[in-house]
């Protein structure tokens, strides 16, 4: 039994999200493979060799993997699909977007973000926007796996010596053309890899005050800003903030919810933080039934206080 792991990568460096997934990969027994597929990353076909717990690297190289297009990697997948009992993606845009492809194409049930591997046939996941867990048995011969990160470990970056091998890269599909890409440029940490986040909600009124009041915090902590959906259809932050259920998923070691009153989409998305801290004027406000600690205050004048405290 051998797992394939699908890495995230910038042809450099390998994404954390692909280490937690490699973490999950090795919990459902056999040995672990990575597959980079792109154009020019043998760097960072490398940097997987180097993670500990993998055994060997598979290297498709060619133009019509630069850009990540789904049909592209789908296709690439599946030529190698008959080696493998497990594929392992991380559940981030990328891999939801490829994941249900290679499923349909293997015709075979995809498990989606995964938070437990009970044995090799036999996951758990969450279900009610995390409310409740359902444990999923699988009897495919394949079964096609998107991995929740933020439920597993980190594998160790280094510490590996798996042996790279080069494999047949498969033409361009046809289906799809990258036109562009606009990346939103920022001094702060990635929402999901962050240590640290703070994040607002509908609460803080505007974008104004949302920068205003978060903002000095966020530099403080060195910490990545988040909001709620609300805060996001309101238009107080960009989409690419949003934590919950229908955005991101975090655990980061210190979550601060500022103005946030805790509804179940939004506690979906990051209760599993190490410590989280709610601000809230609202003594009845959902966010403090999963908080380590609780201020009930106006946090137009408990976020300022606490950045004075802060130096």
């Amino acid at each position: 039994m051998t797992v394939l792991v699908i890495a995230e990568h910038d042809t450099r460096h390998i994404k954390p999200s692909t280490l937690n997934t490699v973490t999950a990969a090795a919990k459902c027994g056999g040995d672990v493979h990575v597959l980079v597929a792109g154009s020019g990353a043998q760097a960072a076909a490398q940097a997987a060799s180097q993670i500990a717990g993998v055994a060997q690297v598979l290297h498709a190289d060619s133009p019509a993997l630069a850009e990540q297009l789904a049909e592209n990697i789908a296709a690439q997948v599946i030529a190698l699909a008959g080696s493998y009992s497990h594929i392992l993606f991380p559940a981030t845009a990328n891999g939801k977007n490829v994941a249900p492809r290679v499923a349909a194409l293997l015709d075979v049930a995809q498990l989606s973000d995964i938070t437990a591997v009970v044995s090799a046939d036999t996951f758990e996941r969450p279900i009610y926007a995390g409310n409740a867990i359902a444990t999923v048995q699988s009897a495919d011969a394949t079964r096609i796996i998107t991995v929740r990160t933020t439920a597993f470990d980190a594998a160790p970056a280094t510490g590996g010596s798996a042996a790279v091998q080069s494999v047949e890269a498969v033409a361009d599909s046809g289906l799809s053309r990258f036109v562009s890409r606009e990346v939103t440029k920022s001094d702060r940490p990635e929402l999901t890899a962050a240590r640290i986040i703070v994040s607002g909600g509908r609460a803080m009124g505007s974008s104004d005050k949302f920068n205003e009041v978060l903002t000095p915090l966020a530099d403080r902590l060195g910490a990545a800003l988040g909001a709620s959906r609300a805060a996001v259809d309101a238009g107080y932050a960009p989409n690419d903030w949003q934590v919950g259920q229908t955005g991101k998923i975090v655990a980061p070691q210190l979550y601060i919810a500022c103005g946030i009153s805790g509804a179940i989409q939004h506690l979906a998305g990051m209760k599993d933080s190490k410590v989280i801290v709610a601000i809230n004027k609202d003594a009845e406000a959902p966010i403090f039934s999963v908080a380590d600690y609780g201020l009930e205050a106006d946090l137009f004048t408990a976020v300022p206080e606490l950045v004075k405290q802060l130096g």
